[in-house]
């Protein structure tokens, strides 16, 4: 078994919030890169409650970067999410940017406790659900939190950003 650290920038921001969380760790293969689907099968919840967390490059925007929070089981829209950070266009950010910004590896990036703080879009499907899991900030351990704290730890706003894959 991995010895892992105590905490995580995102775990620590949770417990400092004093926000009520589960942390649901688990192996992570490191040949696997299919970091969602990964975390969904070793938690064993429907794709629709496990969250990925993404960053955008925006260009017509005060903020150069944003994140969006969509659950695995969708894409995310690139236009609505452009819209909802209210940029002109939205494309992926770079990975070594990701990673350089967030603090966090490509993989194991949360939506809490980044480095820098950026303008964030939760997807709309996250607030029918009592509890939705995150990335606890490394490859290996998902947080369980309210989409409502999760909004607001993150001065998030919320928008239908995700869309079925096909």
């Amino acid at each position: 078994m991995a010895k892992h650290s105590a905490g995580t920038p995102a775990t620590v921001a949770l417990t400092k919030a004093k926000v009520a969380h589960t942390l649901h760790p688990y192996e992570h293969d490191a040949g696997n890169t299919h970091f969602g689907d990964e975390a969904v099968a070793a938690t064993g919840q429907m794709p629709e409650r496990v969250f990925k967390t993404l960053l955008v490059s925006c260009q017509g925007s005060k903020e150069r970067l944003g994140v969006a929070v969509v659950p695995v089981s969708t894409q995310l829209d690139l236009k609505a999410v452009a819209s909802a950070l209210g940029a002109k266009k939205a494309a992926m950010a770079d990975p070594a940017e990701a990673e350089k910004v967030t603090g966090y590896v490509v993989g194991g990036i949360s939506p809490l406790g980044q480095k820098k703080k950026l303008p964030t879009v939760v997807d709309a499907s996250a607030m029918v659900y009592p509890s939705i899991f995150v990335s606890g900030g490394r490859r290996g351990l998902q947080v369980e939190l309210s989409p409502d704290d999760l909004v607001f730890l993150t001065r998030a706003q919320v928008a239908d950003i995700g869309r079925r894959a096909l």
